[in-house]
């Protein structure tokens, strides 16, 4: 008992951590591929499930009493418990395990759920490497390959890992731990208003703790008080009921592509600014507190338009820790007819765009929608919810079929209570300086959940901020993989 003492007192938990994760390397990988390689597509129930059973495994295998959590129809959100006696304090951590929909053919795996190990990233010639034999240590710049790497199995690895680490040096947990795994962060979470509504006392905790998104573009350690809201829409324009010759029907039949393009540029002007009317308005000002974070942190723009080969940016000039502190406008994908080989010479009948919102703080996500809904009808569209009929399309010059696909808005912590405060401090044991900022670029659905549970929050992430988040060719770098694992344990112990 003398030698674990002495041993505490000279090893922080970040410590333990990192002695316990050199030694079992392997271990801690061949657990993460093994949970990577289940699909996690949300709307594949089956494929949750198979998910969800095996998060479930995992937790007891520490010792964590877990528990799924469900609303009709949806996928199980997988809650873990570990009580500590006298404890004073109760710590909630909150990861998602559904992924993006894939793309396989995209993949140069050709399979996104056969994870893949590799010398570097893709954009630096990383190649295909054997995973290594037992004894041979992991290369921290080896990048392992696959959806949900880094969004958002990898934060799970990492508190299994420091569970783990904590254990076998036998530190002394010092309050109550609760896990929520969301299984449909990336579907909008339709459920988790009803999943946390209807366990308010079981999800109850002094504080949350939500590790979804990537470190800094300089890759060091942030933690973040905030995330922006979202919502999302989809705007159909129509032409002819078929699709015409462009030689017999050109300059006469009006071009849906055509249409659709000159809409979307009536929304933003050249530096990316919003024109659609009142679009800025209504959302929170910044604290005092807050703007002074945001100047403090390392300009990093110029470095990552080069990495990224962006030769300008949007916002005249701000830098990006500003902008994502507004609300944003985004064209994710648009569809008409075909491109490259599939083209052909024709009108097609219809386009579609697919959009998000951004939100901030205080601007509700219905109010967004409306806004940009009546920009589309001052452009002179009739708008309608369905699939437009011959008698909508004959009585309208303009037609676009607007729907809307959820959404939730944006939450923010005060920087300035003395919990925030204390958890960049115990993340500075783990990897110091640590970058504070109000607002992650990214939504959670941290809504549901604090309207219920009504308890503060800070958003720690570990993926690397070039792990290909939503797109194909999603990856973790190992190393970011091993602080993480120092992070959490910091986390857990405090």
């Amino acid at each position: 008992m003398h030698v674990v003492l002495l041993m505490l007192l000279v090893q922080s938990p970040p410590q333990i951590a990192r002695q316990w994760r050199q030694a079992h390397e392997r271990a801690i990988v061949s657990e993460y591929v093994e949970l990577l390689s289940i699909p996690n597509v949300a709307r594949n129930l089956d494929d949750m499930r198979r998910n969800a059973a095996l998060l479930r495994t995992m937790f007891e295998k520490r010792g964590i009493a877990a528990r799924l959590l469900e609303a009709s129809g949806s996928p199980p959100a997988v809650y873990g418990e570990l009580k500590t006696p006298g404890a004073k304090q109760t710590i909630a951590f909150y990861a998602h395990y559904d992924g993006q929909p894939v793309e396989p053919s995209q993949w140069a795996s050709r399979d996104p759920f056969r994870p893949e190990l590799r010398s570097a990233a893709l954009e630096a010639d990383g190649r295909v490497i054997p995973f290594p034999s037992p004894g041979q240590a992991f290369d921290p710049e080896w990048r392992l390959y696959a959806r949900s790497a880094g969004d958002d199995k990898a934060p799970v690895i990492a508190w299994m890992a420091a569970l783990d680490a904590l254990r076998a040096a036998r530190a002394p947990l010092v309050s109550n731990l609760k896990f929520f795994l969301d299984g449909e962060e990336e579907a909008g979470s339709p459920h988790l208003e009803a999943i946390v509504k209807a366990n308010r006392d079981l999800l109850a905790a002094d504080f949350w703790i939500f590790c979804d998104g990537p470190v800094h573009q300089n890759r060091r350690q942030q933690v973040v008080f905030g995330t922006r809201g979202v919502t999302g829409l989809q705007i159909t324009v129509y032409g002819a009921r078929r699709e015409l010759h462009s030689g017999h029907y050109g300059n006469w039949s009006p071009n849906p592509p055509m249409m659709l393009a000159q809409l979307l540029a009536s929304m933003k002007d050249a530096d990316g600014r919003v024109l659609i009317k009142d679009f800025y308005q209504g959302g929170e000002p910044l604290s005092e507190t807050e703007r002074l974070a945001i100047a403090a942190a390392p300009a990093f723009d110029a470095e990552l338009r080069k990495e990224l080969w962006l030769s300008r940016t949007e916002g005249a000039g701000r830098r990006l820790e500003d902008l994502i502190n507004e609300p944003a406008l985004n064209i994710r994908g648009l569809a008409s007819a075909g491109v490259g080989e599939q083209s052909r010479n024709v009108i097609p009948a219809s386009a579609t765009a697919s959009i998000d919102i951004r939100l901030v703080k205080g601007l509700d996500h219905r109010v967004a929608v409306n806004r940009l809904v009546e920009h589309v009808r001052r452009q002179g569209y009739f708008i309608t919810e369905s699939e437009p009929d011959a008698a909508t399309r004959l009585a309208h010059g303009r037609v676009a079929r607007v729907v809307v696909t959820g959404g939730y808005n944006a939450v923010r912590t005060s920087m300035d209570l003395e919990v925030s405060r204390r958890i960049v401090r115990v993340v500075e044991s783990a990897r110091r300086p640590v970058i504070t900022l109000p607002t992650l670029g990214g939504s959670l659905p941290l809504v549901y959940m604090l309207e219920t549970l009504r308890a503060p929050f800070a958003i720690v992430p570990i993926a690397n901020h070039d792990n290909n988040q939503h797109g194909h060719n999603e990856n973790m770098r190992l190393q970011n993989l091993w602080d993480g694992i120092e992070v959490m344990a910091a986390l857990l112990a405090m």
